[in-house]
């Protein structure tokens, strides 16, 4: 295994130490380091946080800063952050008008943000929201549903520009869940993910195999299948998603692959153009679009699909502005 590090168990820290100083006007580091936060706070405006292993950047500090995250905490790769990271991040970034907590569903984020809430829930008004948009773990049915993936990104954009312009904790809250409803993401993978500690790669695929319905944490999927033209792979990843979500008639969507690791921008863009040419082939106009390497899971070479369904007050608020190391738009 070739990689660019020193060592294994120095690596996170000296990655994120990396990120903080290349984007010092953004963002900083919270006491003892536990976590990371925009640079200019706004007193009053409800915080959003978020949080989760190393090995997905640019997510989550890299959508930290205006128009996105308050701050986010970084624990080892793919595990969670401990609970003293996550209470740093709500002290550090709590202005007066509370704390949402953006959370994937995952057991082990589960667990910590909610322990974290009951450790610091007396000094701080703190509520949470659960992303769950990946289609694969409801159709295994196994572990606790959906699991948060690239989806997560919207949620925290979305969230993140309402809070700039003054909505209330509550208020947060029920457009998070709502959102919830109508973000659905399915991943494919060309190999696994090879982890520093262990060096050994999550799963292995033939020459001629591919892994359906990933997750990003190296999880294999539900199938292995034969490898085909990016238009097959693309179209059975976006008729999963079609039949999993409701499309009413006026329906605004907004598109979005992202790469996991090891995709070069040339085969997302193809990927994209495939994605759109189906849904607006099946009456689903894609009037927002984002394409790029934004939820990694690693090396892993493979991508994924998200469709949101957005009313026209939600797209405005894709469209305010957001200043941060991966986002970044007037």
């Amino acid at each position: 295994m070739k990689k660019f590090m020193n060592t294994a168990d120095t690596m996170v820290a000296e990655s994120v130490e990396g990120f903080v100083r290349a984007h010092e006007a953004l963002v900083v580091f919270g006491p003892e380091r536990r976590c990371i936060r925009r640079r200019h706070l706004i007193a009053g405006k409800v915080a959003l946080i978020s949080g989760g292993g190393a090995g997905h950047e640019p997510m989550h500090i890299g959508f930290v800063g205006h128009g996105m995250l308050d701050a986010a905490c970084v624990g080892h790769i793919f595990t969670s952050p401990t609970p003293s990271q996550i209470i740093a991040a709500i002290e550090e970034a709590d202005t007066g008008a509370g704390c949402l907590l953006v959370v994937k569903n995952y057991d082990g984020d589960l667990m910590n943000f909610e322990m974290a809430i009951e450790m610091a829930g007396d000094r701080h008004n703190i509520d949470m929201v659960v992303v769950s948009d990946d289609i694969e773990t409801s159709r295994s049915g196994e572990g606790n549903g959906r699991r948060g993936v690239a989806g997560t990104l919207i949620v925290e954009k979305l969230l993140g520009a309402a809070a700039e312009r003054g909505m209330s904790l509550a208020e947060l809250k029920q457009l998070g869940e709502g959102l919830n409803t109508r973000i659905r993401s399915m991943g494919v993978a060309l190999n696994g993910v090879t982890v520093p500690q262990t060096e050994r790669t999550t799963f292995s695929l033939g020459a001629g195999e591919m892994e359906m319905g990933v997750g990003i944490h190296g999880e294999p999927g539900h199938a292995r299948q034969p490898f085909a033209a990016s238009d097959a792979i693309i179209g059975h990843l976006c008729e999963t998603i079609a039949g999993d979500i409701a499309v009413a008639p006026g329906t605004r969507a907004l598109l979005f692959v992202n790469g996991l690791g090891g995709t070069p921008p040339a085969e997302l863009y193809l990927a994209y153009n495939g994605a759109r040419r189906f849904n607006e082939e099946r009456g689903i106009p894609i009037e927002r679009s984002l394409v790029g390497t934004y939820v990694t899971s690693l090396d892993m070479q493979g991508l994924s699909v998200t469709l949101a369904l957005l009313s026209d007050e939600e797209i405005a608020l894709w469209d305010a502005p957001v200043a941060t190391a991966a986002l970044h738009w007037p």
